[in-house]
């Protein structure tokens, strides 16, 4: 989960690390804004300055550097805070860049100093006509049709594993909603970022306790997993095992429809290793159950499936990136071998030094993906 994850910004200095390799570049004054070209975002601790709000339908890139003393994220919301894009662990100092597709309507421009609460918001407003990147390229439509069947098939598998944990749930079993615990969260986990984009769905599903807003009950995946773990007991998780699925299965609903745009691929491939880095690695995703090996393979599963169901036009673009993308990825599915158990992962209690080589395994995979979102938006 991005959007309310306050524990990433408070993370270990092997994280800090991992955000400082993956920020693109050391934050530079802007130049003039001459209406063409990316948009300077200023980001701070108490603003968000872009360099202009009107931008022209089709891709936009934002180019955001962060002057505050926190770690920031940057969204571009349409209505009901759906997420059209965003890039996330923007150190202090650092700047990274978000290429986004955007059809002609209203959006607002958001800034997360502290990666917390509902950010510092502005309007954007996109005008004029641009055909979609799938009308003009038939190998990107080929991707985003490719990619929109394995999102469904994905939450399928989402819907029918978590009614399986509810109900051990419900009926007390212990031992098998420990069991059913890691399964169900694996599809979630590798289309997080197509769930994330549905509002307030994924804090509801996947807040840790220090992701909490104030005001707000902690539900979800998490409050269940310390009652299994820290109790060993179902007590009281009734209602919230209940409100799982219904939201769940709102999750599911809206993702069989809704329509991905190659741009949103590139940069949902990125984001889940970022999720990698900052709640995986550290072992903060799953503190109770040490499961967070099974979140951790989900993640890069879901990157490598958006980055294949992309790869004959990045073929066409640009071979020599396909290459080493194939080859980092088989990097990092080698390096969990490790720590494989039967058909899962053995409890996640590694060592600094084991982290930071998983970390830095995880980077070496950053750097690539991060730039397919750029080679897919060039014609």
């Amino acid at each position: 989960m991005s959007a309310s994850r306050a524990g990433k910004a408070t993370l270990a200095g092997v994280v800090l690390g991992l955000a400082a390799l993956t920020a693109c570049a050391k934050a530079e004054p802007a130049g003039k804004d001459d209406g063409t070209g990316p948009v300077s975002v200023k980001a701070s601790d108490s603003g968000c300055d872009l360099s202009r709000r009107d931008v022209k339908a089709g891709t936009s890139t934002f180019s955001v550097s962060n002057g505050g003393s926190k770690v920031t994220e940057f969204y571009v919301y349409a209505d009901g805070d759906r997420v059209m894009g965003e890039v996330e662990n923007i150190g202090p100092g650092l700047k990274r860049d978000l290429i986004v597709e955007l059809p002609t309507g209203k959006y607002q421009a958001v800034c997360k100093p502290g990666m917390v609460g509902d950010g510092i918001r502005g309007d954007l407003t996109v005008t004029g006509d641009a055909a979609p990147q799938t009308s003009e390229d038939a190998l990107l439509k080929q991707a985003t049709e490719g990619y929109q069947r394995y999102v469904n098939s994905q939450a399928i598998a989402l819907e029918q594993k978590t009614t399986e944990f509810v109900t051990a749930v419900k009926a007390g079993d212990v031992a098998k909603a420990k069991a059913l615990y890691p399964v169900s969260r694996t599809y979630w986990e590798r289309i997080e970022p197509v769930a994330e984009s549905f509002g307030n769905l994924d804090p509801k599903i996947d807040a840790r306790v220090n992701d909490v807003e104030p005001g707000t009950e902690w539900t979800g995946y998490h409050r269940i997993e310390q009652a299994l773990w820290v109790s060993n007991s179902t007590k009281g998780m009734a209602k919230y095992a209940d409100q799982l699925l219904v939201d769940v299965k709102t999750v599911v609903a809206k993702a069989k429809v809704v329509k991905v745009t190659p741009l949103q691929m590139a940069n949902g491939a990125k984001e889940l290793l970022d999720e990698v880095a900052t709640g995986k690695v550290t072992g903060e995703e799953d503190r109770y159950s040490h499961t967070d090996l099974w979140d951790f393979e989900a993640n890069v599963e879901g990157s490598q499936a958006a980055v294949q169901a992309l790869r004959p036009a990045l073929q066409q673009r640009d071979p020599a990136l396909v290459k080493q993308l194939d080859t980092n990825f088989k990097t990092v599915f080698a390096a969990l071998d490790k720590y494989r158990d039967g058909d899962g992962f053995k409890p996640y209690t590694a060592t600094e030094p084991e982290k930071k080589t998983l970390g830095a395994v995880v980077d070496g995979l950053a750097e690539p993906v991060s730039r397919v979102a750029a080679t897919i938006a060039k014609k």
